[in-house]
């Protein structure tokens, strides 16, 4: 008989089943990196697009504004004026500073200086036809709801249109109101009533005979009063031709960090300065200036030198990214951003200016996300128009 042997063990040794185990690690550990690394690829696209998508939406909305601001504020007797105004959906002029007294000047743009944070831009054009339709006023007025002017039925003042009364020559105050019907004879109507939402009834300022002038702004309902602001990564509007936003904000744009604005006026002193041969802009600045070189900061003669706009809109991704492995502080952006910070046009210093990128109240961290900035420069085409 032949002896019986035990049949060999078929299957793995344990050094094949560590191995196996080893290389099947490895082969997760890179799959698990590459999905890591896709996705963080991904966020930063998506937030770049995103960013882009918003940053253009918001500067081109603004650009549509201050391309048209001016339109009717270019009479040298308005443009400037510190000017009274009432509405009863909530709309106020944007405040600033004459010789360190508050003032509410009727211009094409006023900025309030945010800092590093977001500044307030407000813009200002009317929608008559005549541009700069006006009449003279023939009587005193001394109050009440009636305007005697020296033109019988003037041309293109129509029930509903929005006046501004100026003193001639310049210097005193304007004031603002609204036709409450269509100019009988040479009497302008200015009564007070629920369909009148710029009347009191009473302009609240006096004027001699013969020495003020009444301009026509054009409909109420096209009058483009508007100012612009971010709060909280949002931009925002506020109108007088938009329904419901006279007095409180409506949200136009989200993820926005900040809007910054400067003046670009033209410094061009005595004969040089003409301003229908074209406007030329020789510094940029956030803050009103002594423009004109009459040894006055914010008089209606600063105003009339604004030649252009720079504008920077500052948007975000909507995807914050993480932080990198084993780290615990987004790297996404590591600084403040600055804008303004090239010299245009050629010869015109810059004046750069930082912004910061936090959100109040942001439960995510600014580092997080990434950030374009877009900048455009807006000529005050309507500057130069003057009677």
């Amino acid at each position: 008989m032949h002896p019986t042997h035990p049949s060999k063990q078929q299957g793995f040794s344990i050094v094949e089943l560590m191995v196996a185990v080893v290389v099947g690690l490895l082969a997760v550990t890179f799959a698990t990196r590459l999905m890591i690394n896709g996705e963080q690829s991904k966020a930063a696209s998506v937030g770049g697009s995103d960013a882009m998508q918003n940053g253009m939406l918001a500067l081109f909305s603004i650009n549509t504004d201050a391309s048209q601001a001016g339109w009717g504020l270019n009479d040298d007797l308005v443009s400037g004026c510190n000017t009274r105004m009432t509405d009863t959906e909530g709309f106020a002029l944007a405040p600033a500073v004459r010789d360190g007294a508050a003032i509410t000047p009727l211009a094409p743009a006023v900025i309030a200086d945010g800092g590093t944070g977001s500044d307030t831009l407000t813009l200002y054009s009317g929608s008559g036809l005549a541009g700069v339709g006006s009449t003279r006023v023939s009587d005193s007025y001394l109050g009440g709801a009636t305007i005697k002017v020296d033109t019988a039925a003037p041309f293109g003042f129509n029930q509903g249109d929005v006046i501004v009364v100026a003193a001639e020559p310049s210097g005193a105050d304007c004031a603002l109101a609204q036709l409450s019907a269509t100019p009988d004879d040479s009497i302008l109507q200015i009564a007070a009533g629920s369909g009148w939402r710029f009347n009191t009834g009473n302009l609240g300022l006096l004027y001699n005979a013969g020495q003020a002038r009444v301009f026509n702004l054009g409909p109420a309902g096209k009058l483009s009063f508007h100012t612009w602001s971010v709060a909280n990564g949002v931009l925002r509007l506020r109108a007088t031709d938009l329904a419901g936003t006279g007095a409180q904000p409506q949200a136009v744009v989200g993820n926005v960090v900040a809007l910054k604005a400067q003046y670009g006026f033209d410094t061009r002193a005595g004969t040089a300065f003409v301003p229908k041969d074209g406007m030329q802009v020789g510094r940029w600045s956030s803050a009103m200036i002594d423009a004109d070189g009459d040894g006055s900061t914010g008089a209606p003669g600063d105003w009339q030198r604004i030649a252009a706009l720079r504008i920077a809109i500052v948007a975000r991704g909507a995807v914050p990214e993480r932080p990198a492995a084993r780290q615990t502080t987004c790297t996404a952006t590591t600084a403040p951003l600055t804008v303004f910070g090239t010299a245009v046009p050629a010869g015109v210093a810059a004046s750069p200016a930082q912004v910061a990128l936090g959100i109040p109240n942001d439960a995510v961290s600014w580092t997080c996300y990434r950030y374009r900035v877009f900048e455009t420069i807006v000529p005050i085409r309507n500057a130069g128009w003057r009677p």
